[in-house]
């Protein structure tokens, strides 16, 4: 995939007001949440919770593209058509969780380094046969007593700029993903200032490893306080927050910004993309990127507590899926409202 290609890929990622479903979760993620709600912690179990994610009828409506792990990535239905095929057939595209996830980082008590490098180019090559579009790794910054470290922000920066650069040159666009967590009883401006620092350190390393900046995504956390601060910002705050510190960091070359939600509520992250996207408006200047949305938990959880593995709630879950979707297309345009949910 050359330039052009690659640029109009980022670009449709983040088209007609549509995100991204994250469904990328570990297995041991996704074991958990089953086990909380009575649900085997089998691989059967695992392939048919995604595929009626993948079928809900009208997905593609508000979502452009999937982000699978390796394990979805290469399931099929129950009736054997590959899950990169049915997306592709919905006009979804492809995409894959590649890195090896987060171990402690030598020297530094309390931070991670995220690993996978090793043996990438031929995996992405593999993927690219099968149909995946894009990638996406994730960088996990904790925030805390004299935390992030510099160490720790640059050695996580490097992996990701080389996993974008390998990315590219396979002809799939990356997804970077610095998330500095929720996790910790941090202020609301520890974080706006963590998050720079993070995100600064990011694109210095993108530009060294000539990281075609049109041809990616970024997927940041939002500015907020930590989960145990005393203090939790105002929908509007967090907006401003976040609003500001993209604006001071991230190129206007970038396409688009996909938010995590990051253990957020569906409707609280909603309102708070829509709170960013209405910025636009009340401040009377066109962003240079679009603001849209990478979720996870924050659009699969109403849908994961009303299916419980049983066949019979499928169609009333994939309602949930599909009602959460419509909502953060919704916010895209600053048009999403408590009352959506309310009806």
């Amino acid at each position: 995939m050359n330039a052009a290609d690659l640029t109009a890929v980022a670009r449709q990622l983040v088209a007609g007001d549509k995100g991204l479903l994250a469904m990328d979760e570990s297995i041991a993620t996704c074991n958990r949440r089953f086990a909380a709600l009575g649900i085997p912690q089998t691989e059967p179990a695992r392939r048919a919770w995604r595929e009626l994610l993948i079928t809900s009828p009208r997905l593609s409506a508000c979502i452009s593209g999937a982000i699978l792990c390796d394990e979805t990535f290469q399931q099929s239905t129950a009736a054997g058509a590959p899950f990169t095929q049915v997306l592709a057939a919905a006009g979804i595209l492809s995409g894959v969780k590649v890195d090896a996830g987060a171990v402690y980082l030598a020297g530094h008590p309390g931070e991670t380094v995220t690993e996978g490098l090793d043996g990438l180019r031929a995996r992405l090559a593999a993927y690219v046969r099968q149909g995946a579009r894009f990638a996406k790794w994730r960088a996990v910054i904790a925030v805390g007593d004299r935390l992030p470290t510099l160490g720790c922000i640059d050695a996580n920066a490097h992996a990701l700029a080389r996993y974008a650069a390998l990315c590219q040159e396979a002809g799939l666009v990356p997804i970077v993903e610095p998330e500095v967590l929720m996790t910790g009883g941090h202020s609301l401006s520890a974080c706006r200032d963590a998050t720079e620092c993070v995100l600064r350190g990011v694109f210095d390393q993108l530009q060294r490893q000539r990281v075609l900046l049109e041809g990616m995504l970024l997927k940041p956390n939002m500015v907020l306080p930590g989960l145990g601060c005393p203090a939790q910002e105002t929908v509007d705050a967090v907006a401003d927050a976040t609003v500001d510190t993209l604006m001071r960091v991230v190129p206007a070359a970038v396409p688009g910004i996909v938010f995590l939600s990051g253990g957020q509520s569906g409707e609280l992250a909603t309102a708070r993309l829509n709170a960013m996207n209405l910025r636009r408006e009340t401040r009377g200047a066109r962003l240079p990127w679009a603001l849209s949305f990478s979720f996870g938990r924050a659009l699969q959880h109403p849908a994961l507590e009303l299916w419980r593995g049983e066949a019979a709630n499928v169609i009333p879950s994939q309602q949930a899926l599909l009602h959460r979707a419509a909502c953060n297309r919704a916010a895209r345009r600053g048009a999403y409202g408590p009352a959506m949910d309310a009806a």
